[in-house]
């Protein structure tokens, strides 16, 4: 079990110190870093999501173990929130403790330890993970930052002042790189339509390039970081990703009557290090960016021992 963790975690290490030596050889000037995180946030990543979601049939869905996914996954992330007082950079560390990486850890690691059936599990989670957790961290980013613009443009507090920025936030939140890939993805998968070859491949190889991109950028940044003063903070936001979300998640599916192998891969899924999607987060809204880079790196680094310790505990579900 230890060797397939490992397997599945050391390419994510390996690609995130290419990105940090790149960088220290001076072969990647640390300003390009938010051009590129703009294209992967504004391109590859929109590829993705559209074309995960554009083969997502609702109705084939069961929702029982997605249901206690989310429910422990929302349920930390407004606790998180509401901690930090609604704030974007509260926003961005509670979408870095509920985030899981599904495709680039999640998908080989079930795939070899738990075979198809556990596959069938994760895929209707990945379908649903972005959808949901990354629209809601949106709209509350949308919604911090117009209240920050209201508050800096000195908006009277008189009665129906906070209509305009709240409606605007939210369309900003619909009308993003993320919630409308996603919504439309999986509008278009409910036509019944096939994706036709000549669009689907370029889709394909843009969504391919966003994770490799996104953890090559992570290893940049993180070499310009200073991750000592920040590895108090992102050990807690690690140990908060990899084992209280996991043990909310059991709770929560223990409750809803969820036993056995779809439980199993529920607490596995969410113990899953920070995926490099809260990265590009923190890029886009220049929030708490070096610690999402620590809290990706350590977290990762941490996955081998509390990964594994998860899974050897989940058998007992």
């Amino acid at each position: 079990m230890q060797s397939i963790v490992l397997s599945s975690l050391l390419p994510v290490v390996i690609l995130i110190a290419i990105g940090f030596v790149a960088c220290r050889a001076g072969w990647m000037r640390a300003e390009a870093t938010k051009d590129l995180a703009a294209l992967v946030f504004m391109v590859l990543t929109p590829a993705l999501l559209f074309r995960t979601m554009s083969t997502v049939h609702v109705e084939q869905l069961d929702f029982k173990p997605v249901v206690a996914y989310f429910v422990a996954a929302i349920g930390l992330f407004v606790l998180l929130l509401v901690l930090g007082k609604a704030t974007a950079r509260s926003a961005v560390l509670a979408l870095a403790a509920t985030f899981s990486n599904t495709v680039a850890i999640g998908v080989p690691l079930i795939g070899l330890a738990y075979g198809e059936a556990g596959m069938v599990t994760l895929l209707t989670v990945i379908s649903l993970h972005a959808l949901v957790l990354l629209t809601l961290a949106t709209i509350v980013l949308e919604l911090a930052v117009a209240r920050q613009a209201a508050q800096a443009a000195s908006i009277s507090n008189t009665r129906g002042a906070w209509r305009r920025p709240v409606m605007d936030a939210l369309r900003n939140g619909i009308l993003h790189p993320v919630p409308l890939p996603i919504l439309v993805g999986l509008l278009f998968a409910q036509t019944g339509l096939a994706m036709p070859a000549v669009l689907d491949r370029p889709l394909q190889l843009l969504g391919n390039a966003m994770g490799p991109m996104s953890l090559v950028l992570v290893g940049v940044t993180l070499a310009n970081a200073r991750i000592g003063q920040h590895l108090r903070a992102a050990l807690a936001l690690s140990a908060l990703k990899n084992l209280v979300l996991p043990a909310l998640v059991a709770v929560a599916g223990w409750l809803l009557g969820l036993h056995g192998l779809p439980l199993t891969i529920l607490v596995v899924t969410a113990s899953l290090p920070i995926g490099a999607n809260v990265f590009m987060f923190s890029q886009r809204y220049q929030v708490a960016q070096e610690l999402v880079t620590a809290s990706v790196a350590v977290s990762t680094a941490l996955g081998v021992v509390t990964v594994s310790l998860v899974m050897a505990l989940a058998e007992k579900l």
